[in-house]
């Protein structure tokens, strides 16, 4: 596993407004960032009810908080999403907090290619999870799926889910 040097951070949910926002966070920097906002790092692959901190102390938003800790995560690097309200501007608020300390923007695709890179994901499987993002009907999303599974040519379940996580 090659370890990235900075802190990358993005919405990971679609744009607009909905029940639930998530912003994702992968890096090296990510003790920081969690003292930041949460305070303390949550337990590992745990849903956590959390208050999610301004700089001040100040409530920015109250959410799930879930750390994967490196190796055992999608990019192979520690990660953690906080699953927020969907409004814009809440999510607006988390991402620059994350900003704040330290992280940057991820670029698009950017978490895939991590994974890539840390051999958590081979590049035939980076690819079909772009085609999967891109596909809008759920019939062409189906071959993408399997083919992340382990088997390009049917529905059989090759793979562990745990292999991607």
């Amino acid at each position: 596993m090659r370890p990235a040097a900075d802190t990358i951070a993005a919405v990971a949910t679609p744009a607009g407004r909905g029940g639930i926002g998530v912003v994702r966070v992968s890096g090296s920097e990510l003790g920081r960032l969690i003292a930041g906002i949460l305070g303390s790092t949550p337990p590992a692959r745990s849903a956590t009810l959390t208050t999610f901190r301004g700089a001040h102390g100040e409530a920015l938003d109250q959410g799930i908080a879930l750390y994967f800790p490196a190796p055992a995560s999608y990019t192979g690097e520690s990660v953690l999403e906080l699953h927020g309200h969907g409004g814009p501007a809440v999510l607006a608020l988390v991402l620059s907090r994350c900003l704040d300390l330290g992280a940057r923007i991820a670029e698009p695709g950017e978490f895939t290619r991590r994974a890539f890179l840390n051999g958590k994901l081979d590049l035939a499987q980076a690819e079909a999870v772009a085609d999967l993002i891109d596909r809008g009907a759920r019939r062409g999303a189906k071959p993408h799926w399997r083919f992340l599974r382990g088997n390009p040519r049917s529905g059989r379940r090759l793979g562990r889910a745990s292999q991607f996580h």
